[in-house]
């Protein structure tokens, strides 16, 4: 059997923390047949290199988005910023966008980001990538308001029933490198649980690293080993899984 095609549909790989071997860990990425990889947005100021980066690999798809852990660093002026890079680019997702009431920050003002980029989103056509942390109810009533062309909630570690929601709103869910921990009782039933169909496999390197590699960075390399968790969560063929998780982020982000 030849390489398996994965694509790892949330990965920060424009980050300093890859300056030094972006190069060499994308060659591992061909070699393990990662060939496609979304590159999330997080700040403006961020995007330019994010683009640049995304056109000079083949294989890196750039989306761009205001992350609701900056929410503090985010302007209006980024909004419509975004609004003319979604009008002259070609991104794939507006992301990372989302709602974090895990960490202490303004929620009133995540709330008015996250439903301007739904509605530039929206006017655009494209999904979105979600970043969502002891919010998902809030953001699936926001969804439900701003309905949008489906995406990922990245991370997915809310409910079966939640999961479902998503689902119903066009959205596929994220899972990566905590699979591989043996604590992670709630989301190995989540994964054993919800339609293979509904799944897409993630690294969010170079942060998320897997139980094999726990305290060094994360890197796209490692996303087999999502797989290999994946497929033996489910007891099934880890080509089958490779092929349907990679038909759902085709499928979501229009890649093919």
């Amino acid at each position: 059997m030849g390489i398996m095609e994965l694509i790892d549909t949330h990965c920060h790989i424009d980050v300093e923390a890859f300056d030094a071997d972006r190069h060499e860990v994308l060659g591992h990425c061909h070699e393990k047949g990662v060939n496609r990889i979304i590159v999330p947005g997080i700040e403006a100021k961020t995007w330019d290199r994010l683009g640049k980066i995304c056109a000079e690999y083949p294989g890196l798809f750039p989306a761009y988005g205001l992350h609701p852990v900056f929410v503090d660093q985010h302007t209006d002026d980024d909004l419509i910023t975004l609004e003319t890079r979604l009008q002259t680019e070609n991104p794939v997702a507006v992301g990372e966008i989302g709602l974090d009431f895990y960490l202490d920050l303004d929620k009133d003002r995540q709330q008015s980001l996250f439903e301007a980029q739904l509605r530039l989103a929206q006017t655009a056509a494209l999904p979105v990538i979600l970043h969502v942390r002891k919010a998902h109810d809030t953001v699936l009533s926001t969804l439900s308001r701003i309905p949008v062309n489906g995406g990922i909630c990245h991370a997915f570690n809310g409910s079966v029933e939640q999961a479902h929601r998503y689902m119903e709103l066009g959205f596929k869910l994220g899972f990566g490198g905590m699979l591989t921990y043996e604590r992670s009782h709630k989301l190995h039933r989540l994964a054993q649980q919800l339609p293979i169909d509904a799944i897409v496999l993630e690294t969010d390197a170079p942060d998320m690293t897997g139980s094999s590699h726990h305290g060094n960075r994360n890197s796209p390399e490692y996303l087999p080993e999502c797989l290999t968790s994946l497929a033996r969560l489910r007891n099934e063929d880890v080509a089958s899984i490779a092929e349907q998780t990679t038909a759902n982020a085709n499928a979501v982000l229009s890649l093919s």
